[in-house]
Parts: C-alpha cells; structure tokens; sequence
C-alpha cells in the first residue's frame, strides 16, 4: 500500500480532466475530510459548495480564466468563508459543541465569552481574511483525501471572487468565495505536465531548525 508521502508525491495541479464521473463514495470521504480538517478555535467558519450542474460549472469557467478542469471535472468545490465573525455563528458552535459533549465546561465558557468580546467587535475585512485562511487549511484535507482516493485535483485561485459569489448568491448567505478545487480524473494526452518531474526545493533551502 503506498504511503502518504508516495501519494503526495504522485500528485500534481492537473491540467486536463476527462470528464468521468467520480463515485460519490469518493466525494463523501472527501468532504469527511474536510469536516474534519482543524480550524481555528474549532469555529468551521466556511461552507464546501459541490457544483455538478454543467450549466453553472460553464458560468464558471467563463469567470475562471477559461480553464478547463472546471468544466470538465466531475465534481467541482468551492470553498466559501465567513464574511465575518458573529455572535450567532460563534454561539452556534460553542453550543453544538456542549451539546454533542453533553456538558459545559467553565474554561471552554470563559473562552467562548472571549471570543465574542474580541471578535464581532474588529473590522469585517479582518474577520474576513482570517475566516478565508482557515479554508486552506480544509483545502488542503481535500487535496490529501483526492490523492488517497486516486483522483486528480486542480487547485485554482485564478478566478474572480466577486463574479463566483453572484453566480452562487453567496453575499446573500453571508459567505465570500475563496479558492476552487475541480476534482475528477486526468486526460493524460492533453495535459502538458502529467509527465514533467515534481519540482520543490531541496529541504536544507526549505526548513531551519533551531
């Protein structure tokens, strides 16, 4: 059985997707993934949107660079953060938390009241960009889980947020789009780089320890 290292090493952005369709067992271990993935204070503060619809994954491409694992992936995520930080959406997690625990716990209680004196109290943007960097870190869950499961992915920034928001209405859910990951299977005679050697830096360049 190959390890993690292997299949991280396997792995590339693919370039090209044939459009086979993937087993929905494989796209629910990967958003388990994702669910599972850590974030910061536990808060989740993100929606995945699985987009299969061809309709919508062509409005997409156009905003997208034109870039064709969009529309012919099988399952397309979007990643969505939090606009901002609020009381209800931090209440609603240090809730679900005492609830699925069975039992409150004073020092979890005394940070919750943290929490909700600092956060909704700093600017929206701020909020915002935090909220977006905890994505990458279920983004990246989501890369991991694909490579296990055999699949190809693509990650994607080069799109425009605000164009992706009004084609899934997602400023009306409080949400702000943040990074795409099609998802599918390689077309090897049209991707350019599915033969080209991994490149990253050499570990002595890479890491310090001190």
């Amino acid at each position: 059985m190959m390890s993690l290292i292997d299949k991280l090493n396997e792995r590339y952005a693919t370039k090209a997707m044939n459009g086979q369709v993937v087993p929905q067992e494989k796209i629910d271990n990967i958003l388990e993934a994702i669910r599972l993935a850590p974030t910061s204070s536990g808060l989740q503060p993100f929606e995945v949107f699985v987009i299969t619809n061809k309709e919508i994954k062509t409005k997409i491409r156009e905003i997208a660079w034109n870039q064709s694992p969009v529309t012919d992936c099988s399952h397309l995520l979007v990643f969505a953060a939090w606009d901002n930080y609020t009381a209800d959406r931090i209440n609603h997690m240090f809730d679900l938390t005492n609830e699925i625990r069975g039992f409150k716990n004073e020092g979890w209680e005394n940070y919750r009241q943290m929490l909700l004196d600092g956060y909704p109290n700093r600017d929206a943007e701020v909020n915002f960009e935090h909220a977006a960097r905890q994505t990458y870190i279920a983004f990246m869950a989501a890369i991991m889980q694909a490579s296990f499961e055999g699949l190809d992915s693509t990650p994607m920034e080069g799109f425009d947020p605000a164009a992706l928001d009004e084609i899934l209405g997602l400023r009306e859910k409080n949400l702000r789009s943040t990074i795409l990951l099609p998802i599918g299977y390689r077309d090897a005679e049209k991707d350019w780089l599915v033969n080209l050697v991994k490149v990253r830096k050499p570990m002595e360049e890479l890491v310090t320890i001190i």
